[in-house]
């Protein structure tokens, strides 16, 4: 399978909003369908915390990526229309220049030597791709969960630069029930002993230095917050595994929901950097689009300056509720643009965009064709 990644060289010295450069950093990023002659067809996807950039199949790869239902030829987001780009984070292990990279002034990773990373240095990285693949103003921007604080960076940072928005499931500042979830998270990881103060192996075999439990826990507690309980419920009730199924030993997992968990966690363990996540947790924790307006977030939604919006939320969403959602479409309709607001009874909760297609799709391709 061939890789269909390409990378974007950011500027040398790249300034970190919250100090510190970067030299010789890249993003990786994967493109759909053809810029037209006007390079005014162009729609940017910023991704969630561990999103690579494959975020459909195409030509160079043909495996699945994680939207892979909403973007392609006649689906919601059509690359037969528009030219779509996807964009690895800045930070993530998934191509792009990250604490795993190897620091070009010691010839070794990183690590905890990486600058402190804010979502305004994701948005900034996104920002230099779109420019060097010479789009002037992106026809849309569309970012989901973290990736939506991105985009509200990116438009704030970069006036003029969009023309719509779709934000899905996102905030404009994180609420104290996210933070402490994600506190904990970055806590799992700290306290495995594997960690080593983030000296891990980072190519580890199975048996190498790694946190393999700290991170295992920390993706167990991001899917009991990505999902709801009226979807624990239906999908596992009570439900206990068969007895030979069980782990033989006290207090070992005995429910289904529990065997879920487990297998969720073992699939993610080594296939995310875990100082990447967190990095990439903590600047979710310390985006405020506030920060634009003079402490208040409807103020500084008011700096976004676009001319349509659509702002969809999930009633079930726990980690990104829907006044939130509410919030981000006030405040883009205070500053002027013409803004629809989808709230969406979804059972999955926050992972709803990626699972509950059916009700998303016509939603984002609705919208994306009256533009």
């Amino acid at each position: 399978m061939s890789d269909a990644r390409r990378y974007c060289a950011l500027p040398s010295p790249f300034a970190m909003k919250r100090g510190g450069v970067l030299h010789g950093a890249r993003v990786a990023y994967e493109t759909w369908g053809t810029l037209n002659a006007a390079r005014d067809n162009a729609v940017l996807i910023l991704t969630g915390l561990s999103p690579s950039a494959h975020a459909a199949s195409n030509a160079e790869d043909s495996s699945p990526g994680w939207w892979e239902a909403m973007l392609g030829p006649g689906k919601a987001i059509d690359s037969d229309r528009w030219f779509v780009i996807c964009v690895n984070s800045l930070g993530s292990d998934k191509g792009s220049t990250c604490p795993a990279s190897i620091d070009p002034a010691t010839g070794q990773p990183y690590r905890l030597t990486f600058p402190e990373l804010a979502l305004e240095d994701v948005a900034n990285a996104a920002h230099e791709v779109v420019r060097q693949l010479g789009i002037e103003r992106l026809a849309c921007l569309i970012g989901c969960s973290m990736g939506g604080m991105s985009a509200l960076a990116y438009m704030l940072l970069h006036p003029g630069s969009v023309r719509a928005h779709i934000s899905v499931d996102t905030a404009p500042q994180a609420q104290p029930f996210a933070i402490a979830i994600r506190s904990l998270q970055r806590e799992a990881i700290r306290l495995d002993p594997g960690w080593r103060g983030g000296q891990y192996d980072i190519h580890a075999a199975e048996g190498g230095t790694y946190p393999d439990m700290g991170m295992s826990i920390a993706r167990k507690l991001g899917v009991i917050t990505y999902r709801s309980a009226m979807e624990w419920n239906g999908r596992f009730a009570r439900i206990r595994l068969d007895p030979e199924q069980r782990e033989d030993h006290p207090f070992g997992v005995e429910f289904q929901v529990e065997s879920y968990l487990q297998s969720h966690a073992e699939r993610f363990v080594r296939t995310f950097d875990p100082n990447s996540y967190l990095y990439l947790s903590r600047a979710s924790d310390w985006f405020d689009v506030a920060e634009y307006g003079g402490g208040s977030v409807r103020e500084g939604l008011k700096r976004i300056h676009i001319e349509r919006a659509m702002v969809i939320g999930v009633s079930t969403d726990i980690l990104f509720p829907l006044e939130q959602q509410e919030q981000i479409a006030d405040g883009l309709r205070d500053a002027g643009a013409a803004v629809e607001f989808v709230a969406l009874d979804s059972p999955q909760g926050h992972d709803a965009f990626l699972v509950d297609i059916a009700n998303y799709s016509p939603a984002i391709g609705g919208f994306l064709l009256r533009l």
